[in-house]
């Protein structure tokens, strides 16, 4: 799978995706950095075939009223890194499932939600 992580997650958890088999990017990693905008990201996301991966609820807005982009939402609110990447391993194998069927995907501390 490929993977478009925004901003206001670390840096390590494309590293994470990376190290699981995913073509992985930060915002990080593109042109503008952490400024790029979210319209770029879609953009991006869109041309590349990529899930973006946010805390964003911004992102949810624009899918719902477009279906784009496909979207991994992380509502965990404040969460440390190795708690992060403890909850992302425990349930990458639900994620890449739940991509096969879905577009939206949202995980939380307690579960995998698949948005129809």
């Amino acid at each position: 799978m490929k993977f478009l992580v925004d901003a206001q997650l670390p840096r390590r958890f494309a590293n994470w995706l990376n190290e699981a088999g995913h073509d992985t990017l930060h915002t990080f990693d593109l042109p503008r950095r952490n400024l790029t905008t979210d319209s770029e990201i879609i953009a991006r996301a869109k041309r590349d075939g990529r899930i973006v991966v946010s805390k964003d609820a911004d992102f949810v807005q624009t899918f719902l009223l477009t279906g784009e982009p496909q979207l991994l939402l992380i509502s965990t609110g404040n969460i440390n890194n190795a708690e992060l990447e403890k909850l992302l391993h425990a349930n990458l194998s639900g994620i890449e499932a739940a991509f096969a069927s879905s577009r939206f995907v949202e995980i939380t501390r307690d579960s995998l939600v698949i948005h129809e």
